[in-house]
């Protein structure tokens, strides 16, 4: 097999905005134009991210998930936009798109229909590349559903890779390859990372406590495997679509619905920089309140998401309710975020020796400590030996910086 040129792309976690989790598969324009995918949805939201902030913030990417297709392809075989929902076309799209400084994402499938049942790109992979390129795309999500078996599928998935990069256009690809082929077998990391700049492991986030929650205890079960692969050119997402009201497709940051209370939000935004997860939202950013707005478009945190030396944390230690996880950094700095797994009950501290961070050596001989979130503030300097005591919400996230 010819390996994968690495496209260069993705040296950090990818930042933006995904319609799937909070907008779904709404086509129907007439009677619910504001929430139908559509022209309109996409430029709106690219309007609301150039002068909001988001962009500012780091958030570029505006992708549009399944749906967005008519339910064939054209005369030439190319895969063709809804002509209703999007009557000017991708081409006009992106082209609004990056006038506002933003990259333009799009989806599509390695089998043969999406998972919405529109035309899945099977048999087509090097003209749908092709189709992308010269529409302007800048990421491409690539679902798995209904590809057959798991060798069609990992063929499909490499294919992809190689004619998005074969058109010369800088195309980041996302992939959902390891999460279809887990049931049956291990996936190859290293294979994956050669052809993908970011891969999907879990099921879809859900506007919800219990689907952090168990993204976060399956990423700590299987960190062994996942964590030393990730790095700068190719990342594990935990599930793009939602942060904050972000959780479906892609790993979203789903804050900003209405699942999450405020600790759980902090929860997500937290430990999605420990695992250096590219952030997606799906959200409306056209309505969302102010606190969400402040977690996600915090410069410390997403600095740490951010971090050029791109490891991806991991859990060191659990203690009843309590989990301690830590991400190196550069500048001999780490990351550090002390979760309370507690649904009842009050604020509980956690006291922690500062000996257990970074292999013993992030406080040696002494240190100084930041708290991130839930509100920023100088915690102090302490030596090699001290102990560090906080004090953390149920279901709640104390985000430090060491």
């Amino acid at each position: 097999a010819v390996p994968a040129l690495d496209n260069g792309l993705a040296r950090t976690p990818p930042m933006g905005w995904l319609h799937w989790e909070r907008f779904l598969c709404a086509t129907d324009c007439v009677t619910d134009p504001r929430r139908c995918v559509s022209e309109q949805l996409f430029m709106e939201m690219a309007d609301v991210m150039a002068t909001e902030g988001w962009r500012d913030a780091g958030y570029e990417f505006i992708c549009i998930d399944d749906c967005w297709m008519a339910p064939t392809r054209d005369e030439h075989g190319r895969l063709q936009a809804d002509p209703k929902r999007f009557p000017s076309g991708i081409r006009k799209l992106a082209n609004y798109v990056h006038s506002k400084g933003l990259k333009l994402g799009i989806y599509s499938d390695v089998g043969n229909k999406t998972c919405a049942g529109f035309p899945g790109s099977y048999n087509h992979y090097d003209l749908d590349a092709q189709t992308f390129a010269s529409w302007g795309m800048d990421l491409l999500k690539f679902d798995g559903c209904n590809s057959g078996t798991l060798e069609l599928l990992a063929e499909g998935y490499r294919h992809m890779s190689l004619a998005l990069n074969k058109t010369g256009r800088s195309i980041v690809y996302s992939c959902e390859w390891p999460f279809y082929m887990r049931p049956v077998q291990q996936p190859n990391y290293t294979e994956i990372k050669q052809y993908c700049n970011q891969w999907r492991n879990f099921f879809d986030v859900r506007d919800s406590w219990s689907s952090i929650k168990s993204i976060l205890g399956w990423t700590a079960l299987h960190q062994d495997s996942i964590v030393k692969i990730a790095g700068p050119g190719g990342w594990n997402d935990p599930d793009m679509a939602t942060l904050l009201g972000i959780f479906v497709f892609l790993s979203q940051l789903v804050i900003g619905n209405f699942g999450l209370s405020w600790d759980q939000a902090v929860t997500q935004m937290a430990m999605w920089a420990i695992m250096a997860a590219p952030l997606f939202m799906s959200n409306d950013l056209r309505h969302i309140s102010p606190e969400a707005k402040w977690l996600l478009q915090n410069k410390e945190v997403i600095a740490i998401n951010q971090d050029l030396l791109g490891k991806q944390g991991y859990q060191i230690t659990k203690d009843n309710n309590f989990e301690l996880w830590e991400r190196p950094l550069s500048g001999q700095a780490y990351a550090v975020a002390v979760l309370n797994q507690q649904e009842i009950g009050g604020p509980q501290n956690f006291t922690f020796p500062l000996t257990f961070l970074g292999n013993g050596l992030a406080c040696n001989p002494a240190c100084s400590v930041r708290q991130v979130l839930p509100a920023s503030k100088d915690l102090g300097v302490y030596s090699w030996v001290s102990s560090l005591s906080v004090e953390v919400n149920p279901t709640g996230t104390v985000l430090l910086k060491v």
